[in-house]
C-alpha cells in the first residue's frame, strides 16, 4: 500500500511537472509570436487569420473614400518624431488641415492597431482633416518606423500617446485634442485617457474595437482563434505568457486595463464596435462603456461589421454618428 500510494504521488508529480513545462512551452511561444518584433513575419501571418482575412474578403462601401484617402495620406503626409519615456525614437506622420473654414487649435490623433501601419488610418485621419483638425498619424511602438521590440498592447503604447500630446501642447498650449483608435489603439486611447497626467487639452476621444484588457483579449483568442479548453490549458497558458511578458517586457495582462483606465476619465467618450467581430469580442463593448466614469458617452455597436469593418460596412451610421460626437464636443 506504501508502495502503490508512493508510486502514485510521484506519478502525480511528474504529470504535473510535465504539464507545467508544457504549458510554459506553449506560453513562450505564444508571447514571442504574438509581441516580440523579432517575430514580426509570423506575426503577420497569425494576423491573416480571422481579422485580416475578414478585411480583406468582406466588401468595403467606402472604397472610394478610402483609395481617395490613401493617395491624400502619401501625398501630403509629413514625417514628425518623439522620444518614448524608455528612450525609443517614436516616428509618426503629421497632416495639415484640408479644410477652407479653419478653427484654430483643433488637433486630432490617430492611433493603428495591432500588426498595422498609419496608412490604415488614413480615412479616419482625412475626415478629421475635412473638419479642419491637424492631424497626427503615430506609428505605434515596434509598427513601421518606430523603434522598440515587445508590443504593449496599449499598455505601454498609452505612455507613448501621452508623450505625443504633450508635443502638440508644447507647440501650441491652447491645441484642443481629439483622441481616435482602433482595436489596439482604440486600447491605446482607453488606457491612456485615464492617466492622471493626461493634459486638459484632450477634449474627448474615440474608440473603435477596442478591448477591455489584455488579459481579456488573449484568454478570448486562445479559446477562439487556437481552441484551447478555457479552464485546463487557456486559462493557465495566457497565466504564464502574462508573467513571461512582466519579466521580458515590464508588464503583466491584468494590470493592461481598460476598464481601470476608464474609471478614472472625465472626458467625453465614444465607443464602437461591430456585432460581428471574431477578433476582438463585441461583449467588449458594453464593458468599457459600463466602466466608463465620463457622464458624457455614447455607445454604437455597428450591425453585421466585422473587425475594424464598422466605417466600411456602414460607412452613412459611422460617420454621422462621429461626426456629430466631435462637432458636439468640440462645438464646431
Amino acid at each position: 500500500m506504501k508502495r502503490m500510494t508512493r508510486n502514485l504521488i510521484i506519478g502525480a508529480a511528474v504529470t504535473t511537472a510535465v504539464t507545467s513545462a508544457s504549458t510554459f512551452a506553449i506560453a513562450d511561444f505564444m508571447f514571442h509570436l504574438s509581441l516580440d518584433k523579432h517575430c514580426a513575419k509570423w506575426m503577420k501571418k497569425l494576423m491573416s487569420h480571422d481579422a485580416a482575412a475578414d478585411y480583406l474578403e468582406t466588401p468595403h462601401v467606402d472604397a472610394d473614400e478610402e483609395r481617395e484617402a490613401s493617395q491624400w495620406f502619401e501625398s501630403t503626409k509629413q514625417p514628425v518624431t518623439t522620444a518614448s519615456e524608455d528612450g525609443l525614437k517614436l516616428h509618426g506622420w503629421l497632416f495639415d488641415p484640408d479644410s477652407n473654414s479653419l478653427v484654430p487649435h483643433l488637433y486630432a490623433i490617430c492611433m493603428h492597431g495591432y500588426t498595422g501601419t498609419p496608412a490604415e488610418m488614413a480615412k479616419y485621419a482625412h475626415r478629421f482633416a475635412r473638419m479642419g483638425f491637424t492631424v497626427l498619424v503615430p506609428a505605434q511602438r515596434c509598427h513601421e518606423l518606430s523603434e522598440g521590440r515587445f508590443v504593449g498592447m496599449g499598455w505601454l503604447e498609452r505612455r507613448d500617446l501621452m508623450r505625443w500630446i504633450h508635443l502638440i501642447v508644447e507647440s501650441d498650449s491652447e491645441a484642443r485634442i481629439l483622441l481616435d483608435g482602433i482595436s489596439m489603439g482604440a486600447a491605446t486611447v482607453m488606457m491612456a485617457v485615464g492617466e492622471p497626467d493626461l493634459p486638459r487639452n484632450v477634449v474627448a476621444a474615440i474608440e473603435d474595437c477596442g478591448y477591455s484588457s489584455v488579459w481579456d483579449q488573449f484568454l478570448y483568442n486562445a479559446k477562439g482563434m487556437y481552441h484551447l479548453p478555457k479552464r485546463w490549458m487557456a486559462i493557465p497558458t495566457v497565466a504564464a505568457m502574462s508573467k513571461i511578458a512582466k519579466h521580458v517586457a515590464g508588464y503583466d495582462f491584468t494590470e493592461a486595463s481598460s476598464i481601470d483606465s476608464l474609471r478614472h476619465t472625465t472626458i467625453p467618450m465614444m465607443f464602437i464596435h461591430g456585432s460581428d467581430d471574431v477578433f476582438v469580442d463585441p461583449a467588449f463593448l458594453d464593458r468599457n462603456f459600463a466602466a466608463c466614469a465620463s457622464i458624457d458617452r455614447e455607445r454604437l455597436l455597428v450591425p453585421g461589421a466585422t473587425h475594424a469593418m464598422s466605417a466600411s460596412t456602414h460607412p452613412k451610421l459611422y460617420w454621422s454618428r462621429v461626426t456629430n460626437f466631435v462637432k458636439r464636443t468640440f462645438k464646431l
